[in-house]
């Protein structure tokens, strides 16, 4: 009797596993999903929420309300502050950058990467360095780095946030260049963007798709792009100039390489194995849309998609990266490892 019980009990626990199986893999959300963006109104972070919000509405590709909130405070800290106390609420999604694994290494703060579940990184954004021609006098990087050097720290570099990349490449502009610069935090991109266009300060580091409007109104002038090569897209877009038509920064003669920042989506700690699977199935779907490649050809963006093992090996090796570019500069205070 007792084989005979062992493979009944056997069979009955396949058949609870056969039944479970569908349920996990069929999840969805039955009610509205919050996006909780890392930034201010109208900054990069903010307009990657809303876009992917966008395609999911435009392409029926979810059947609940989607809700886009800022929480932009502590540069951004907020917003993963939040999903550290959200307990594995599969019904919120939390928008950044590098920032979520970036803002721990150089402030003390309430949460730490081990409190984040990472779900995609949908594209990434090169930086490209502004002028207002007008305000500034500067043509070109050369008259950047000459300006900078007649009068140590009286170039005004805009940037979202504190500590993190748009100051990060600040630094790395200075120690290239042999310059000292002022860096001026604001909330967003969008911010610094406005301040450069009204020429209250002098420059900035920027997306692409945070200061485009600008070149277009003839407030603002890109000089060089950080990447190891110039942006693709030949399409004219204000002077009779493209994308591909700005130098990159090794070119212009400002030897800094690649920088592009990653535009991320992160879930609470805890997030369920079944929603995790079908968000991450859901997000490799909008990448695919019209809506969200328009939206990588209007800001120049390099198409990248990274889920699972792969954005889990790229989040450690871009981590390291910035733990030694805060040391370099003396931000370090957070846990490496």
């Amino acid at each position: 009797m007792r084989p005979k019980s062992c493979k009944t009990a056997a069979l009955a626990a396949a058949a609870a596993l056969a039944v479970a199986a569908p349920a996990a893999a069929d999840w969805k959300p039955e009610r509205p999903v919050e996006f909780v963006a890392a930034a201010g109104p109208g900054g990069g972070t903010d307009l990657f929420a809303r876009v992917v919000q966008s395609a999911l509405s435009k392409e029926k590709l979810l059947d609940v309300p989607v809700i886009v909130t800022n929480k932009a405070g502590g540069s951004g800290a907020e917003t993963f502050i939040y999903a550290k106390t959200s307990g594995g609420d599969p019904y919120k999604l939390f928008f950044g950058t590098q920032d979520a694994y970036a803002l721990p290494l150089a402030n003390k703060l309430s949460y730490s990467l081990k409190d984040l579940e990472p779900v995609a990184a949908m594209t990434f954004d090169p930086f490209i360095l502004w002028v207002n021609p007008k305000a500034s006098g500067i043509a070109d990087v050369k008259g950047f780095i000459e300006k900078a050097k007649a009068a140590p720290g009286s170039i005004k570099v805009g940037g979202a946030k504190a500590k993190e990349a748009d100051e990060t490449l600040m630094t790395l502009i200075e120690k290239a260049a042999g310059i000292d610069l002022s860096y001026i935090p604001y909330k967003s991109g969008s911010e610094a963007a406005v301040q450069v266009a009204g020429g209250h300060i002098q420059a900035n580091v920027n997306n692409p798709s945070e200061s485009v409007e600008q070149w277009r109104a003839g407030v603002q002038k890109p000089l060089c792009v950080f990447e190891e090569a110039r942006l693709a897209d030949t399409t004219v877009i204000a002077d009779g100039m493209s994308w591909n038509a700005i130098p990159t920064c090794i070119e212009a003669g400002l030897d800094i390489k690649s920088f592009a920042q990653p535009r991320t989506i992160w879930a609470a700690k805890g997030l369920p194995p079944e929603a995790l699977a079908y968000y991450t199935s859901l997000l490799r779907k909008v990448a695919q849309t019209e809506e969200f490649k328009g939206y990588m050809a209007r800001g120049a963006q390099i198409p990248r998609t990274l889920t699972g093992d792969e954005l889990k090996a790229f989040i450690a090796q871009h981590r390291a990266t910035y733990a030694e570019y805060y040391k370099n500069n003396g931000w370090l205070k957070g846990a490496v490892d």
